[in-house]
């Protein structure tokens, strides 16, 4: 009888280990906000709910088994906050600036650039201050993409213990 009792104790955490991890990859993630080139709007320290399934679900990358994909694809708009990863797949939040098709100019850019007619984005941080955005990183491509960051569940500084530190002000908000 105890193992019995044993076995499906076990059986139960490791379906809500699956479950979890399903959802974590599949549907929403959450990162934390390092620096400040999001203020006002994203401050360091904050936990941001990223929504994988905003813009399509992604699926297999170029080189891979599976070609690069969008389970029910939605385009991405202009000041959207966008999770993405860089060239080292560090996820990173930035403001949607510019569309493919979209010509920038400007004191931001030498020049003219142009986003091409392929799959990339130029993304922007709000603060001009060692921000890392598209001057640094050049054009996002779509597949880098991960989704739209949709809600910042709350800030904690990383300096204090955990049952310290917690801003009450940003908890819950919609950016």
């Amino acid at each position: 009888m105890r193992v019995k009792g044993t076995v499906k104790f076990i059986g139960a955490i490791v379906v809500a280990l699956v479950v979890t991890l399903a959802f974590r990859s599949l549907v929403m993630t959450v990162c934390t906000v390092d620096g400040k080139g999001l203020e006002p709007v994203f401050q360091e320290g904050d936990r941001v709910v990223v929504n994988r399934w905003s813009y399509g679900l992604r699926t297999g990358e170029k080189g891979s088994l599976f070609d690069y994909g969008r389970i029910c694809k939605q385009a991405v708009k202009k000041g959207d906050f966008i999770a993405f990863e860089d060239s080292l797949c560090k996820m990173l939040i930035c403001r949607c600036a510019a569309l493919p098709g979209d010509t920038i100019a400007g004191k931001i850019v030498p020049g003219v650039v142009n986003c091409a007619d392929q799959d990339y984005y130029w993304v922007e941080s709000l603060g001009k201050n060692n921000a890392i955005d598209s001057r640094q990183l050049g054009f996002i491509p779509e597949e880098r993409i991960i989704g739209r960051a949709c809600l910042i569940l709350y800030n904690h500084n990383p300096e204090t213990p955990f049952w310290k530190g917690y801003m009450k002000d940003r908890v819950l908000l919609f950016p």
